[in-house]
């Protein structure tokens, strides 16, 4: 195929890629833009389907070799991520908390984003229990550099033992708060990452400070 003829073959594997994800918006999310702005410039031809568009894709789980070839009989599969044990996922949830309680709630934010998703080769090596491990957003500038406002990180609930030095979801009086815990003077503290000590200083851990899990991992848009 000639350059236009590839161009063409690739807006049609994108709209198709577009309508399996559920919209532009979403096939954007997936590729690591903020919205589906950038997905419909390709799919009207104003941006070029690009080599590094074609990677981005092509390292989604299920689309390795998706715009490889015109031949339908030798298209990928798509893998089902549904329920799926090979690629458990990590939904993203809003946790419900109430002060001083050691349990939590959770509300499914399906809508906003897909799930996180690893092979299961991810989880054993770490021995996390995919069940166990939520996605949640990032509110405050409270841990910059380190994690961002509207950064995603994963919390995995059974880890609730103290580390001094890591990173863990806190229940902060009936409030979601990410800190790194610190002993320091025989106590243990909740400490940000900010240098700003004056904005955000740190806090003694007290009876109402419950730990919901520690933070495995996270997804910035900030390089």
């Amino acid at each position: 195929m000639d350059e236009h003829q590839t161009q063409e073959w690739r807006i049609k594997r994108l709209a198709e890629l577009a309508h399996r994800e559920g919209g532009n918006a979403a096939l954007g999310r997936r590729l690591g833009y903020k919205d589906g702005a950038y997905v419909g410039q390709m799919l009207r031809g104003d941006r070029v389907i690009s080599e590094k568009t074609v990677m981005a894709v092509h390292s989604i789980p299920g689309y390795s070799g998706w715009f490889d070839t015109e031949d339908d009989s030798k298209r990928p599969t798509r893998i089902d991520l549904d329920d799926n044990p090979e690629y458990p996922a990590i939904r993203r949830v809003q946790f419900k908390l109430s002060a001083g309680a050691s349990g939590f709630g959770v509300t499914y934010l399906d809508n906003e984003a897909p799930p996180i998703v690893f092979k299961r080769e991810w989880y054993d090596e770490r021995g996390f229990k995919p069940e166990k491990l939520f996605a949640t957003g990032v509110r405050n500038g409270s841990m910059e550099p380190g994690l961002w406002d509207g950064d995603t990180v994963v919390v995995n609930t059974a880890q609730t033992e103290p580390k001094d030095g890591c990173v863990f979801a806190v229940n902060y009086e009936g409030e979601l708060s990410i800190k790194r815990l610190i002993r320091d003077e025989g106590k243990w503290w909740l400490s940000s990452d900010n240098p700003d000590k004056r904005l955000y200083p740190r806090k003694a851990c007290h009876s109402g400070v419950v730990l919901i899990g520690e933070i495995v991992h996270k997804q910035s848009e900030r390089i």
